[in-house]
């Protein structure tokens, strides 16, 4: 409470000194040595994905920082969220920018991820560069180029993907490599998307935009806007065959390509249940990050395909 009661408090960096005597009394969980050279904030841990990925980064035995960035509307009624017997304090906007001074002091090689909301993530993105901490951002939405150029422009390190989970970014890939090899490959066809996710995911998703832009780049004529977007609960059970556990964390996609005479029909699908393999691919992207960081590499931008040819997956 005393760390919660000073992050609220508009003297939070007056109060250094006194939490510096307190903090040697809090123990927040018992953990075997820590193998990596990093500590990892996962902000937004209010919501299901930051702690999923917050549980994964405990599985690999990686320093969770105690701290995390939430919504305004996320501390009226609480002052910290736990996750596996973890506490972490939340971080309104309101002072966040004084606390990441003494979090970075107190965590030299601290490197957060970002899970946030659509209409947040340009916020998120020039809070990071303001200062130049090192991200993973699997939150979707948003001016991607504009990210990107800031992102590069200010030389911060980072991992941005739309998508986290490394078997579908390995099919997007393929799927970019075909665009390339093969252009035309699909000039003609037909090409119809499906994609159905819980119904808090407002968004089209990230990943069906990527693979749209290959099947494009193939020759069929097909716009983003078409991207068919399954949200009501009966619609995913009977058409999607999305099991009832299922609808409040899934991604089914389908992307079906059928010639202009209709005589032949491709079908791309990919269905995941759960948000472990998203959060295990976003621990796989933090270490990535973090070697790259320890190597003082002179690139600075990078995305789950960077993390995938380097094999750096557990």
């Amino acid at each position: 409470m005393l760390l919660s009661r000073q992050l609220r408090s508009s003297g939070f960096a007056a109060a250094t000194n006194r939490r510096r005597c307190a903090r040697t009394s809090v123990v927040v969980m018992a953990m075997a040595p820590n193998k990596h050279q990093f500590q990892l904030m996962v902000n937004s841990c209010t919501g299901k994905m930051g702690q999923a990925v917050a549980e994964a980064a405990l599985r690999a035995n990686i320093d969770l920082v105690p701290y995390t960035l939430c919504a305004p509307f996320d501390v009226e009624d609480k002052t910290h969220v736990t996750v596996q017997g973890v506490k972490l304090e939340l971080v309104p906007p309101s002072i966040r920018d004084t606390a990441i001074m003494e979090i970075k002091a107190r965590y030299p090689n601290l490197i957060m991820v970002d899970y946030t909301l659509p209409d947040a993530i340009h916020d998120m993105v020039d809070f990071y560069v303001r200062h130049n901490t090192p991200f993973v951002m699997g939150t979707t939405g948003g001016d991607r180029a504009r990210i990107l150029s800031e992102v590069q422009a200010a030389k911060t390190y980072a991992v941005i993907a739309p998508n986290m989970g490394k078997q579908i970014v390995a099919f997007q890939a393929m799927m970019d490599m075909m665009a390339k090899s093969f252009p035309g490959a699909f000039s003609g066809y037909k090409l119809r998307v499906v994609e159905s996710h819980q119904s808090t995911k407002k968004d089209t998703s990230g990943t069906a935009k990527a693979v749209v832009q290959s099947f494009v780049e193939m020759g069929v004529k097909f716009d983003v806007s078409q991207i068919e977007l399954v949200r009501q609960p009966t619609e995913q059970m009977e058409v999607m065959k999305v099991p009832e556990s299922a609808l409040n964390g899934h991604a089914y996609h389908t992307y079906q390509l059928v010639s202009a005479d209709g005589t032949v029909m491709f079908e791309f699908q990919h269905n995941v249940i759960g948000r472990t393999t998203y959060a295990e691919g976003t621990v796989d992207a933090s270490l990535f990050l973090a070697q790259q960081i320890a190597a003082k590499s002179e690139k600075t931008l990078y995305n789950m395909i960077d993390v995938l040819r380097a094999g750096a997956m557990r």
